[in-house]
């Protein structure tokens, strides 16, 4: 089991999660290196399986699951390369190379990230493999392809931001974060691996209007990650967070800007509850519960910490509870 030995968790966690995460966090990390090649990346094994765990915890969604623990993992190494690890040139090809989405764009790649590249292509057409082509989803797939290749996009966005030292408007920091967030990708992957009989091509249809309930999660998600994280990241070198956005462009104090977009937050909320009940009378339950579950994980996970890169003692142990301590039925 690839465990991180600084993990915040008791060991008894870990026990508790030998098993799924075995199968969760798949032996390609070790068979490819990707820990010697990648030093700089987080793979928050116990994170992780709560994100997955959370987005559907009941016992038949294990694929689900499973699934989703592998792309959470692709997602924070590759947010972490594009923030911290690689320059602007690097990440231009890797870029271009996820947009091509052929493996043949390896040789172009510098050494550290031709393992990455190569074991994204390798899972996604696993999952294409083994969920889309027996479900007759071709149409999943490539929506769940075209998300992380968005996803890339507003990240390269955000590098350059940074290298160039700009600090955007509000409005166009959120047109490109909203992506970065990353949950569409989750969402995506969610979706397809439901199956066409639950995720019909009218779902994908549906999500592909950029629709309030998607939406307004992500401004959750990006908001509170921002709100959590932004001290921690502008010390270490970051794009400029929702937080410094707002300061520059009306001029206020970190304080003001602060209150400010958490009023953002509960406007969002609000658009998510509206939505979903709108959304119920079309689409089934499970797949706006993935949605709305990807906003509940966001509140736990940012509202007070950045929980993901330094959960504090509240959410350990609320982890603990959950992980080690079922409720008895």
């Amino acid at each position: 089991m690839a465990m991180d030995s600084n993990c915040p968790f008791s060991e008894e966690a870990k026990y508790a999660l030998k098993w799924p995460i075995y199968k969760a966090v798949p032996r390609w990390w070790k068979d490819h290196k990707l820990k010697e090649l990648l030093p700089f990346a987080r793979v928050r094994v116990v994170e992780i399986y709560v994100w997955a765990s959370g987005v559907r915890y009941e016992p038949k969604y294990c694929n689900t699951r499973r699934t989703l623990a592998k792309i959470i993992t692709f997602i924070s190494v590759i947010d972490d390369m594009y923030d911290v690890y690689a320059t602007l040139d690097e990440l231009q090809l890797f870029t271009d190379a996820i947009q091509r989405w052929d493996v043949s764009c390896i040789e172009k790649l510098p050494n550290y990230m031709k393992g990455l590249y190569e074991t994204i292509i390798e899972v996604y057409e696993e999952i294409e493999q083994d969920i889309c082509k027996d479900n007759n989803t071709p149409f999943a797939f490539d929506y769940a392809k075209e998300a992380l290749k968005s996803l890339c996009k507003a990240y390269l966005m955000e590098a350059t931001w940074f290298n160039q030292g700009y600090i955007p408007t509000m409005e166009e920091y959120m047109k490109v974060s909203i992506t970065s967030a990353a949950y569409y990708v989750i969402t995506s992957i969610s979706f397809l691996t439901l199956g066409n009989n639950v995720a019909s091509k009218q779902v994908y249809e549906w999500a592909q209007t950029d629709p309030i309930l998607l939406r307004s999660t992500g401004v959750i998600g990006r908001i509170l990650n921002d709100m959590a994280s932004h001290k921690f990241e502008q010390e270490r070198g970051h794009v400029a967070s929702a937080v410094e956005c707002y300061m520059k462009e009306y001029g206020v104090s970190e304080e003001e800007a602060i209150i400010e977009l958490e009023k953002e937050v509960g406007t969002a909320w609000k658009d998510v509850t509206e939505d979903y009940t709108k959304s119920s009378l079309k689409f089934p339950n499970v797949i706006l519960e993935c949605v709305l579950n990807v906003a509940r994980l966001s509140d736990f996970f940012y509202k007070e910490v950045d929980g993901y890169t330094f959960a504090d003692a509240e959410i350990k142990h609320f982890i603990d509870l959950m992980l080690t301590h079922p409720v008895p039925i």
